[in-house]
């Protein structure tokens, strides 16, 4: 068992003030370097064959502290779904909203909404007008967050184009609560913490007390490293199956694409490709990033400012380059 399974992380607790060196006679302290001339970046973990190549924070929180990771909450929200799946509380992906939560659905919505997938969610295809960007603000200010989700209007039918709404991943979030009888949070600590060996802190609720799915969940540069680790090997992490071999598969396989980053998206992970390697991301606002490629045994984890952007065009694109340009080399390189 490496050093780094051994270790209890804690998320939300500064676990370790300190701030691990990366040996200056290995070749990852290029990219280091390279990480640290980023201004908005704060840390970054990256473990290949399952051993520690960087673990470091530049500037920001302390590495053992829990840090937002944004929309990488989606990425943990579609996880918790496949555990769901995994325990037959949800019968497939194709389960209809208005079978598995009726009483989510608010009176006089568009009948459609009872039609509406568990994989609609999933893989924000839902057909309703978004509640991110421009409206997500009078979404959360709403009285109901789920309520408001469902009844707005339709602008595309369910299961066409992938249209990026929290909105989305926060009524899938109230699946999970209705179908299983415990929170989002329990689930959660229970589902991916405990056999994660990681803590995972309460976060924001909405006005019914649904934990918000999709956003605000705070975790460690570990902790992302561990649930990245996780679905690279296929489900299991130190010697326990957390999720099925198949959602894993399932989730990697491309579902939509992005019309903002051109990715493709699969369930709650986008997608990509650099040098004909496949690779997983889950992105967050600001620029927090989980990236595995199985073929390489690589997992990173990089957090950034949670308060700034990070367009494509803009700290996002310097991200990716550093993915595609710099660490995926270098990773083909070190497999020999």
């Amino acid at each position: 068992m490496s050093r780094y399974h051994r270790r209890t992380v804690l998320l939300g607790a500064a676990a370790s003030l300190a701030t691990p060196l990366v040996a200056q006679s290995d070749p990852w302290a290029g990219i280091a370097d390279r990480v640290q001339s980023m201004d908005q970046c704060h840390g970054l973990v990256i473990r290949q064959s399952g051993a520690e190549v960087i673990s470091q924070v530049f500037r920001g929180p302390p590495l053992g502290r829990a840090v937002p990771v944004k929309s990488v909450s989606k990425t943990i929200v579609a996880a918790l779904t496949g555990a769901a799946l995994d325990r037959g509380e949800l019968p497939s992906v194709q389960a209809k909203l208005g079978a598995v939560a009726p009483r989510l659905i608010p009176s006089g919505a568009d009948p459609r909404v009872a039609e509406i997938t568990v994989e609609n969610l999933v893989t924000m295809q839902t057909g309703l007008e978004r509640t991110s960007g421009g409206n997500y603000g009078a979404w959360v200010n709403s009285r109901n967050w789920v309520a408001d989700a469902l009844g707005r209007p339709f602008v595309a039918e369910p299961g066409g184009p992938m249209l990026y709404s929290t909105g989305s991943f926060h009524v899938l979030g109230a699946v999970l609560s209705e179908v299983s009888g415990q929170s989002l949070l329990d689930l959660a600590r229970a589902r991916l913490g405990q056999p994660l060996g990681i803590e995972i802190p309460a976060w924001t609720r909405d006005p019914q007390g649904f934990y918000l799915g999709g956003n605000e969940m705070a975790l460690t540069l570990e902790g992302m490293a561990r649930f990245g680790e996780m679905y690279r090997m296929g489900g299991q992490y130190d010697g326990a199956q957390v999720l099925s071999a198949d959602w894993v598969a399932q989730s990697l396989e491309p579902r939509t694409r992005s019309q903002y980053s051109g990715l493709s998206y699969g369930y709650g992970w986008f997608l990509g490709q650099a040098g004909g390697v496949d690779y997983a991301l889950a992105r967050g606002y600001g620029g927090q990033v989980i990236c595995t490629v199985p073929a390489l045994e690589m997992t990173l984890a990089l957090t950034s400012d949670p308060t700034l952007p990070a367009r494509s065009g803009g700290h996002f694109g310097d991200i990716m380059q550093l993915i595609e340009g710099d660490v995926i080399p270098l990773a083909r390189s070190r497999m020999g």
